[in-house]
């Protein structure tokens, strides 16, 4: 004789669901033990033979919003040391200053902090 067919509820692997939410306890993470993927992006100028002081100052207030004196500081320590962090953020606005710098003719770079 065949045997009944089994139901769920027959079968003794079958297990029941709870459909309450389960407390979880998470732990913050030390400073220290952060992935390098959240260190910040920076945004190097770089000095080059071709670009006026003035208009690197000019830029440097029209992209960033610098003051004149800041985007000044930040010219002479292109022109003096041989470049300068100009912008510091995420990736994609690293991506962006970068690009935009280049639309303006300067020699830019980007890196991880």
């Amino acid at each position: 004789m065949d045997a009944p067919p089994r139901t769920w509820s027959d079968d003794p692997m079958a297990t029941t669901m709870s459909t309450a939410p389960m407390e979880v306890e998470l732990e913050e993470p030390d400073v220290d033990e952060l992935p390098a993927d959240d260190r910040p992006w920076v945004v190097i100028v770089w000095n080059d033979p071709i670009n006026l002081m003035s208009y690197v100052t000019f830029v440097l207030q029209k992209l960033f919003g610098y003051s004149l004196e800041k985007a000044e500081s930040l010219m002479l320590d292109v022109h003096e040391k041989g470049r300068a962090v100009v912008s510091t953020g995420t990736k994609e606005k690293a991506e962006l200053d970068v690009f935009r710098l280049h639309e303006h003719g300067l020699w830019a770079t980007m890196q991880q902090d």
